[in-house]
């Protein structure tokens, strides 16, 4: 009580954080988290980036507030309305929760700072050191958050999901092999993975990256790379992986786009493959060098399954033996259970806000009259196909009956 009183005239920082022992408190199971939170970094960098006046609620009350109600599910802040705010106060360590006008005030306040990309780097830094080997292999996609408001007319993208194209944002990930993600990067631009990495994601690494080898090193080992990125056929561009190889020395994994005919089988050795999360599974592979765009001499490893299915990856990493490469590419399978994961448990779908910002003018985006009249040509294209295929069906049709009608006479 003495601490609000101090609060409400401005001589309070923070309120102290005091756990009280209680019993049968809803939802307090959430608190044997708190150590790995911390572990993860919630606090470390968050007073260094950002500050908030003087009130009873400060920096630590509310990320951990906004911590645990992820972990309980809760997918939106009104929706703390229907919790016991006094309980969940008690899981903080604090006499009640933040009410939601609180919690908006002060969220409004960090925003206003501009600092959350800071922040942000911190904790990817960190998380990449402490990853050790994984830190080499990052693996990017794309997950779309579709939009269905009228306040503005985003560019449409295709959504897998739903097999449509809808209009939304596009998050592009940065994950290790387990699927733990380093951070992630927001367009409203339909722009494409490869613009994304060439302009936001390969200059983040280059910076970020804790464990580079130096110049002398790459030197010394042409074959060497100083990190590998795995993407699905969406960024299989023969141009880009030779441009980044070239000027950057970083290593490409993905799908070959069109792979040709199949292999003989004979050309295929079982293999033991250790994936990443310890488990040991044994796989035909195959492998060539192959040339691609007449410029880039690339390693394509084909696996073979038991159907008889041959899926061909192509690599510029020469210094990864063949099983570890084809445990590096299937692992983007953890991704795709992050995303799946976050959908069903997090609400990653969600837009978290609906303020609209003004695009920038450098921005390159299709003329609306040139995509009008595209559309207004395709459907004529369309139009005038059905016509001919229906007339050549008419006259394709015409000898048939006179010669049935011939055979009828002659009997």
């Amino acid at each position: 009580m003495l601490e609000r009183i101090q609060a409400s005239i401005g001589n309070l920082t923070q309120a102290t954080t005091v756990f009280q022992r209680a019993r049968d408190i809803a939802n307090g199971g959430v608190l044997l988290a708190l150590p790995a939170l911390l572990a993860n970094g919630l606090l470390t960098h968050s007073k260094k980036r950002f500050f908030l006046p003087k009130g009873f609620y400060g920096i630590q009350h509310l990320f951990i507030t906004l911590s645990f109600i992820v972990l309980l599910r809760i997918k939106s802040i009104e929706a703390i309305q229907y919790l016991s705010p006094g309980e969940l106060g008690k899981v903080i360590g604090s006499d009640r929760v933040p009410e939601i006008k609180t919690i908006r005030r002060k969220l409004g306040i960090l925003a206003g700072q501009s600092r959350a990309d800071l922040w942000s780097s911190d904790l990817s830094r960190d998380w990449l050191k402490s990853d050790g080997g994984l830190s080499g292999l990052l693996y990017v996609d794309g997950h779309v958050r579709v939009y269905h408001g009228k306040k503005t007319k985003l560019p449409k993208r295709y959504v897998s999901r739903e097999k449509l194209c809808l209009r939304g944002m596009t998050d592009y990930w940065l994950n290790n092999a387990l699927g733990q993600p380093y951070f992630v990067v927001s367009t409203a631009q339909n722009s494409g993975i490869l613009s994304i990495l060439r302009e936001d994601i390969i200059p983040r690494i280059l910076q970020e990256l804790p464990y580079k080898p130096t110049r002398e090193e790459l030197n010394k080992d042409p074959d060497r790379s100083v990190c590998s990125i795995i993407f699905d056929r969406e960024g299989y561009s023969p141009e880009f992986i030779k441009q980044v190889w070239d000027t950057y020395r970083i290593s490409c994994y993905t799908y070959k786009k069109f792979p040709g005919a199949n292999w003989n089988e004979d050309r295929f050795q079982e293999y033991n493959v250790r994936l990443h999360n310890g488990e040991i599974v044994k796989m035909k592979l195959g492998e060539k060098n192959t040339l691609l765009g007449n410029a880039l001499m690339v390693r394509e490893i084909r696996r073979l399954s038991e159907n008889g299915h041959q899926t061909a990856i192509i690599t510029t990493d020469r210094k990864t033996k063949i099983n570890d490469v084809a445990a590096n590419m299937f692992a983007r399978w953890s991704q795709e259970n992050f995303f799946k994961y976050m959908q069903e448990h997090f609400g990653i779908d969600r837009l978290i806000e609906y303020e609209t910002t003004p695009m920038d003018e450098t921005t390159e985006v299709v003329n609306p009259e040139h995509r009008r009249l595209e559309s207004s040509k395709r459907s004529l294209r369309q139009k005038l196909g059905t016509y001919i295929s229906h007339i050549q069906n008419e006259v394709t049709a015409i000898p048939r009956k006179f010669t049935g009608q011939n055979i009828r006479m002659g009997f």
